[in-house]
């Protein structure tokens, strides 16, 4: 990956297209309040999660907001693996805090303990696990709508996603009964046990995050900035050497200069070699890009082309 795109890219990029988007983004989030009894925001204290909440202050009138004193009128879920970077953990808890938002957390670790979730083997990733743990959540609070920050840019099985994505009531997706969405105009009707999944930043493309990003001054975890860390090569990714990563026999342990385009479970998210230090550079960075931030960084998205949809119709976000 390149440390900076020349300049003449970034003195041609416009970003008043952000205006269209937010907007788009600021009326689903309302839509959203006002078709559901049981909303949720699903908040893992990354970018596009954060993107989201940016843009759920603005619709309601959040701390941030001069304009008013009110409240996002959902609660935030979390689901976690265990496995988290405690820096976009520790991050994702101070932000709720600041906003005054109600954070909901539920384990992995929990549904093992339940004997909902049985691994294959101690060292299996956890992610894919995590459909189990969101659908209890969903039961265990009555959700009806849970908002998530996927885009159709990231992977193919997510370009199939409608913005209001209904799920049965087994929690499953099914992609060849979705409800067509015409002129901005939801049908939001739900059975006894049935939900949605909606996307608000479906629209948006890894590059527009980044220019929000830049443009509205949002802070984020500091995995996300270029920092030194040690990595091996495997399968063309640079895996991070932690205690749930360790080398493996005959692999060769460098430092590198790196900075992660998503944060998820450690078990299966890669960094980038890259030198960016700010939104900016981020910015410039992404213009070179050929591949996006699933396909360059997690590991669990290369076992099969497919391997997305089967896990999005098993329930996953």
């Amino acid at each position: 990956m390149n440390t900076v795109a020349e300049a003449p890219l970034l003195n041609q990029l416009s970003n008043t297209h952000l205006d269209a988007l937010e907007e788009e983004t600021i009326f689903i989030l309302r839509e959203v309040a006002a078709s559901f009894e049981r909303p949720t925001l699903l908040f893992s204290g990354g970018k596009d999660s954060l993107v989201m909440l940016k843009c759920a202050e603005k619709a309601f009138g959040g701390k941030s907001s001069p304009s008013s004193s009110g409240r996002i009128p959902y609660p935030l879920l979390m689901i976690d693996t265990g496995h988290n970077f405690p820096e976009v953990t520790e991050f994702r808890d101070r932000r709720a805090r600041e906003l005054g938002a109600e954070l909901i957390v539920r384990s992995v670790e929990d549904s093992m303990a339940r004997g909902t979730v049985r691994l294959a083997h101690p060292g299996e990733s956890r992610n894919a696990h995590q459909s189990v743990t969101l659908l209890e959540a969903i039961e265990e609070f009555r959700f009806d709508a849970l908002i998530g920050g996927a885009r159709r840019d990231e992977e193919k099985a997510r370009a199939k996603e409608r913005i209001f994505s209904h799920r049965d009531s087994f929690g499953q997706w099914q992609p060849k009964a979705q409800r067509p969405e015409l002129w901005t105009l939801f049908n939001t009707r739900l059975a006894p046990g049935e939900h949605f999944r909606v996307f608000p930043i479906s629209n948006w493309t890894e590059l527009d995050v980044w220019q929000y990003i830049d443009r509205e001054a949002i802070e984020l975890p500091s995995l996300y900035y270029a920092h030194r860390r040690p990595v091996v090569e495997r399968k063309g990714l640079l895996v991070p050497v932690t205690p749930l990563t360790p080398p493996q026999t005959g692999e060769a342990v460098v430092e590198r200069e790196v900075r992660f385009r998503t944060v998820g479970d450690i078990t299966c998210t890669c960094p980038v070699a890259s030198s960016a230090a700010s939104a900016a550079d981020i910015v410039a960075e992404t213009l070179t890009v050929s591949v996006s931030e699933r396909g360059a960084t997690r590991m669990d998205d290369k076992t099969s082309d497919a391997s997305m949809e089967k896990r999005k119709r098993d329930g996953y976000f």
